[in-house]
Order: structure tokens, then sequence, then C-alpha cells
């Protein structure tokens, strides 16, 4: 997945201004205890971050 796909998704599911807002401040155990930016400044790939906010936010299958 790459990134721009990411990151819309992102904004598609939380909406625009909330997306980076909980992309910065949300910490996830599914992410080693960190934030979406910090597991992506990780090495995290765009797919392996989405598949986790989508577990632990429940995302619909068809937003998936």
């Amino acid at each position: 997945m790459r990134l721009t796909t990411f990151w819309q998704r992102m904004a598609d599911h939380f909406g625009a201004t909330y997306a980076d807002s909980f992309a910065r401040d949300h910490v996830m155990s599914g992410l080693g205890g960190r934030t979406v930016h910090e597991a992506l400044d990780a090495g995290w790939s765009a797919k392996e971050v989405w598949r986790v906010v989508c577990s632990t936010m429940e995302v619909p299958e068809d937003k998936r």
C-alpha cells in the first residue's frame, strides 16, 4: 500500500482533520505501544499499520 493511499483511507474513515490528530496521539498496543506516526517512522509498512488501525478501531470490512 502506498503511503498516499494509507492517508486517504485514514481521512475517509476519521475525517481529514481528525485523521492526523489520531495518528499523532493514539497509542496502540498492536503497534508496539506506538502511534501511527511513530510506527511509520520506525519502518512499519503502511499496509501493516492500516491493518492494526482497522482491527483496533473496528473499521468496517468494506472500508479496509
